[in-house]
């Protein structure tokens, strides 16, 4: 039992890499600096951004771009015409519902279930 819990051969190579940490040298930094120079120099040159694009442009490009504008303008206009002169047999049922008569839409599918719910059996 004279061995330390931490038998992991590489261990003494992890200490040895953590203590000695290696320092940059002078001729490289020279470089990294020559570097950050030349290129805040072709940042100070670059012409300026051109003028902002308007409300309606950036909301076409967020909407998916001109395309999808147009698809979005085809359902508008479509909408528009059912609401404006609908076809015959929505006439009616527009009718019922804005006036309240909430039986127009509604259907009973299987008059048998509500047995079926009733007993709790569903």
């Amino acid at each position: 039992m004279d061995e330390p819990e931490n038998t992991d051969p590489l261990t003494a190579f992890f200490d040895a890499g953590r203590a000695a940490r290696p320092e940059p040298g002078d001729a490289l930094m020279a470089r990294i600096m020559a570097d950050a120079d030349r290129v805040q120099a072709e940042r100070a040159e670059a012409p300026a951004p051109g003028p902002r694009r308007g409300l309606f442009a950036g909301l076409a490009q967020a909407l998916g771009g001109w395309p999808a504008m147009a698809g979005l303008a085809t359902a508008t206009v479509a909408g528009l015409w059912i609401g404006v002169s609908p076809p015959s047999g929505l006439a009616g049922v527009a009718q019922d519902v804005m006036a309240g008569a909430n039986e127009a839409y509604l259907i009973d599918l299987d008059p048998d279930a509500t047995f079926v719910i009733a007993d709790g059996g569903f």
